[in-house]
């Protein structure tokens, strides 16, 4: 249980203090690009879901969009009531990745009504949609759960 809260308490730190950086220092659609034609920081919010999923919501139901991710969150605490006695090392760090994720992107739909993404990866004129550090959080705690999961040990 410790070291899942540890990790969550890690990834939120990190996202809140990125995501700050990032309101301070870039300007909202501008590109800074790092990686020339790969990677550049570009300041967006998102009012929609993963990868800008109902952006397009009007903004009197975007309530809507912070109950599912109340939900998320708590069909997470229920998944990890389960797994988390005997899912080992790795167990606890995907849920505490995925966990801490979730809580930094709900603190921003709180505070902002939209998510703070900024890193942007494209190529030629195709771009990934616009993540944060709790998207990354978020994706690779879920592929270590699928990965546990379909890697269980056989019950005997």
């Amino acid at each position: 249980m410790i070291l899942a809260a540890g990790t969550a308490l890690a990834v939120l730190v990190i996202d809140q203090l990125t995501k700050l950086l990032a309101l301070g220092r870039l300007v909202p659609g501008v590109p800074v690009d790092l990686v020339e034609g790969f990677f550049s920081l570009t300041l967006v919010m998102n009012p929609g879901l993963a990868f800008g999923m109902l952006s397009a919501t009007p903004a009197a139901w975007r309530w809507i969009v912070a109950l599912l991710s109340i939900g998320a969150l708590t069909a997470l605490a229920m998944v990890g009531a389960r797994l988390l006695p005997a899912g080992g090392w790795v167990t606890r760090i995907a849920l505490g990745l995925v966990f801490g994720g979730a809580v930094g992107n709900l603190i921003d739909r709180a505070r902002f009504g939209a998510v703070v993404d900024f890193l942007d990866f494209y190529w030629r004129g195709y771009h990934w949609p616009a993540f944060n550090a709790a998207d990354s959080a978020i994706t690779v705690g879920v592929a270590l759960l699928a990965l546990r999961i379909l890697w269980a040990a056989p019950k005997s």
